[in-house]
């Protein structure tokens, strides 16, 4: 016996059906946005690491070995055998100024303090010829964030530029002791290797005292 088709429970079967099918599909977008949201705050797979960039070892600057005695060690030089010209390379006044009674007290050989040629200098620099390596090691072991840069200098006089980056020196406790053997920046190579040495400049120039003797 054929039973009267009835259009209300029809409508009502189709919309139960279509709910069902929208429930169905929201219910596995949420759990597929709740597996990947654990994916993510978890770093499984690597998945939502934000990746750091790796300070290069000298901020990225060729940086020469240091240079070995006789008995084949490298070591830090005496503070006082280091001759400094601190420059200011921001436009904060009296920085050079500041940092210069500061390696003074620390018994380097401050020659003088001036202004650079910019004032818009980003990171500490130390300038410095193929005679004064070592030394450059060892003013570069006083401070936490300066590179080292070796140019055509022929002296031993040593240029600090003062950038924006610093704050303060190095603690005197971290800093390099004379006559210790020094640790040479992760990729440095021999200082006869490099050639195309930035220009020098124009400055008085130094000699250590007993290298005048």
């Amino acid at each position: 016996m054929m039973h009267p088709f009835d259009e209300r429970e029809a409508r009502k079967a189709y919309v139960r059906r279509r709910q069902t099918i929208v429930f169905s599909i929201s219910g596995t977008l949420l759990a597929i946005f709740l597996v990947v949201a654990v994916l993510f705050n978890f770093h499984i797979f690597g998945l939502g690491e934000v990746s750091t960039a790796r300070t290069e070892p000298n901020f990225g600057n060729a940086a020469p070995c240091a240079v070995k005695d006789a008995n084949g060690k490298a070591t830090y030089a005496a503070n006082a055998s280091v001759g400094v010209r601190v420059l200011n390379g921001t436009d904060h006044l009296g920085f050079a100024k500041a940092v210069g009674g500061a390696l003074t007290n620390r018994g380097f050989s401050v020659q003088s303090i001036e202004n650079y040629s910019s004032t818009s200098v980003e990171r500490t620099t130390i300038y410095f010829g193929k005679n004064a390596i070592n030394q450059a090691y060892t003013l570069a072991g006083n401070f936490t964030d300066a590179t080292m840069i070796m140019t055509a200098r022929e002296d031993q006089l040593i240029d600090v530029v003062i950038g924006a980056t610093f704050s303060d020196l190095q603690d005197t406790e971290s800093s390099p002791k004379s006559g210790k053997e020094i640790t040479n920046i992760e990729g440095c190579k021999a200082a006869d290797s490099m050639t195309k040495l930035p220009a020098d400049t124009k400055h008085d120039a130094y000699t250590t005292q007993s290298d005048a003797q």
